[in-house]
């Protein structure tokens, strides 16, 4: 089987069978995939004969996954989340490779293996966090962000790591004027990109966007020049690639690129997991079991907690903190290459190498789940005893009062319109969201605000949402309604609950779960509500009856009749 056409295809038709039997018995595709590439590697089938083109298969993926990422970052949400990314990464570095210095010494290990297996442990996956947090569609949130700037400061300690390793390869040390070359190459292209981000990127992009395909072919041209250039650099692909997004962000067609770009990325990313499993090779491990469980321990168990327990003392709240160490749960990439490395190198023994390809396994394996579920086990560990790491008064961008009657939560979607309403009707409001551009805007009019997820209850708690008689939602996400309307139920029914519901169906669940009115496009908009929230005021009686006749409706699936205006 010569035709690399023909591998391909024999291993996404071996991929797109187990990820169906996973799909069916309800488990994450990724350990699909990597399955998959474990199943069609040497170890068993072998039916991989080319793999330098499933390795390229996979940097596209990577290069495209993180860009995309990049496109949705915001650069002033960075710059503020700056001071807690690098103590986290500070104290999880330290403290994850003393640890796991310690108990490799207690397995035999010598000191420069130890070593090399502490720094292997803190490193996480930028593949895997950024893809689920993308299927999650969390990437923006407060936790994800914090994940990524963690990640995007282990890929540059990975990178010096490397190049320790191998100028130990060569037999010499890493010198002081070869770190400073680095660093300043860096500043180098960092400054290239900004100066490209304000000046030239608006002008080509507008003429670009004249054409869809010019655009498309623009966008992949410039994230893969822009991470090939941080590659001959020195650096990771991975960083080029996610700081070509950051680049472009400010983009008004930012939403075109990621949405043409998005297909094409899907697929790579597939090829780079099968190709992870494919390169995790499965022999000559049962002597390193062991070893690799207690090194899993410490980052599926230790690394999170160190994690949760340095945000607790920057002052996030505990579901935050824990959600973000929940994130970090896994070894990297780079955790097998820097071993591999080092074991070309002659720093460490080859049964080290097999110990951390099996900690890649577990570790990967269990943080899927554990990132798929992390909002229920942060419930069940919440019973325990979680606000041990959490501060009496946490770290919040925000000025409050005691409480108010009016909460809007979120500003996209007719934000504006509710907030003219309520100024008009001389009500206390506070507005609640986690866009810093819509904070700044707050800010500058001069309105009460809340800066973070709608979602954290810790957050809700702060807003004393449990005593407000209106809650309007401007948020577009079902789910992010449906957890808000089952909250409001449960510690404050009496408060009038507005929401936006994509269609009908969206619309009967939030009202057979206690909304006061859902809002549906071309049924009723912002706009009209609040005139009707201006004619009544907060009365919940007059809801139900508004209420009452959108439900009729909704049933025959008529236009809302202009009778309340």
């Amino acid at each position: 089987m010569d035709s690399v056409f023909s591998q391909l295809s024999l291993v996404i038709i071996v991929t797109a069978a187990i990820a169906l039997f996973m799909r069916l018995i309800r488990q994450p595709l990724i350990l699909a995939y990597i399955l998959a590439g474990l199943l069609v590697g040497p170890s068993v089938l072998g039916l991989i004969q080319s793999p330098e083109l499933f390795e390229v298969f996979s940097e596209i993926g990577i290069a495209l996954l993180l860009f995309i990422i990049g496109l949705g970052l915001n650069v002033s949400e960075l710059r503020k989340l700056g001071g807690v990314v690098t103590f986290v990464a500070t104290v999880t570095l330290f403290t994850i490779t003393l640890v796991g210095f310690g108990t490799s010494s207690l397995l035999g290990f010598s000191k420069t293996e130890a070593l090399i297996t502490g720094l292997a442990l803190f490193f996480s996956s930028t593949i895997i966090i950024v893809k689920i947090l993308s299927d999650k569609k969390e990437q923006n949130r407060l936790h994800g962000q914090i994940a990524i700037g963690v990640i995007l400061l282990d890929d540059i300690v990975a990178t010096f790591a490397l190049l320790f390793v191998v100028a130990g390869k060569n037999g010499n040390s890493l010198q002081a004027d070869e770190i400073a070359l680095l660093l300043g190459k860096g500043l180098l292209l960092l400054s290239f990109l900004a100066i490209c981000s304000t000046k030239l990127l608006p002008k080509v992009s507008r003429y670009m966007a004249e054409t869809q395909e010019l655009l498309f072919l623009f966008a992949i041209s410039w994230g893969f020049g822009i991470a090939s250039l941080f590659n001959a650099s020195g650096f990771s692909i991975e960083v080029g690639a996610l700081f070509a997004g950051v680049a472009l962000a400010s983009s008004p067609y930012v939403q075109e690129i990621a949405s043409r770009l998005k297909p094409l990325r899907d697929f790579f990313v597939v090829i780079f997991f099968i190709t992870l499993g494919e390169s995790l090779n499965t022999q000559n491990l049962a002597d390193g079991i062991l070893p690799a469980l207690l090194l899993s321990l410490i980052v599926i168990v230790v690394k999170p907690m160190v994690v949760t327990a340095s945000m607790g003392i920057f002052g996030y709240t505990k579901r935050v903190s824990f959600k973000t160490g929940i994130n970090l749960s896994q070894i990297s990439e780079f955790s097998i290459v820097l071993v591999v490395l080092s074991i070309s190198s002659g720093l460490v023994r080859p049964e080290i190498g097999a110990i951390i390809t099996l900690v890649a396994i577990i570790t990967i394996a269990t943080s899927t789940y554990l990132m798929q579920y992390d909002d229920e086990l942060f419930r069940y560990f919440d019973r325990i005893k979680l606000h041990m790491f959490e501060k009496e008064v946490t770290f919040r961008e925000s000025k409050r009062a005691s409480s108010y009657p009016i909460i809007l939560l979120g500003y996209h979607h007719g934000g504006h319109e509710f907030v003219n309403i309520f100024q008009q009707m001389k009500h206390r409001f506070l507005v609640v969201d986690y866009d810093p551009e819509i904070i700044d805007l707050m800010q500058h009019q001069k309105i009460d605000y809340l800066y973070g997820d709608v979602t954290d209850t810790e957050l809700l708690d702060e807003a004393q949402i449990e005593k407000a008689k209106l809650v309007v939602s401007t948020i577009s996400d079902h789910s992010t309604n449906v957890f808000l309307v089952n909250l409001l139920e449960k510690i404050n029914p009496a408060a009038v609950f507005i929401c936006h519901g994509d269609n009908v169906h969206q619309a009967t669940e939030l009202y057979d779960l206690g909304a006061s009115y859902v809002m549906i496009p071309h049924y009723i908009g912002s706009e009209k509500i609040g005139a009707f929230i201006k004619r009544v005021g907060l009365k919940k009686s007059e809801f139900k009856k508004f209420r009452d006749r959108h439900l009729v409706h909704l049933e025959t699936h008529a236009p809302i009749v202009k009778e309340d205006q």
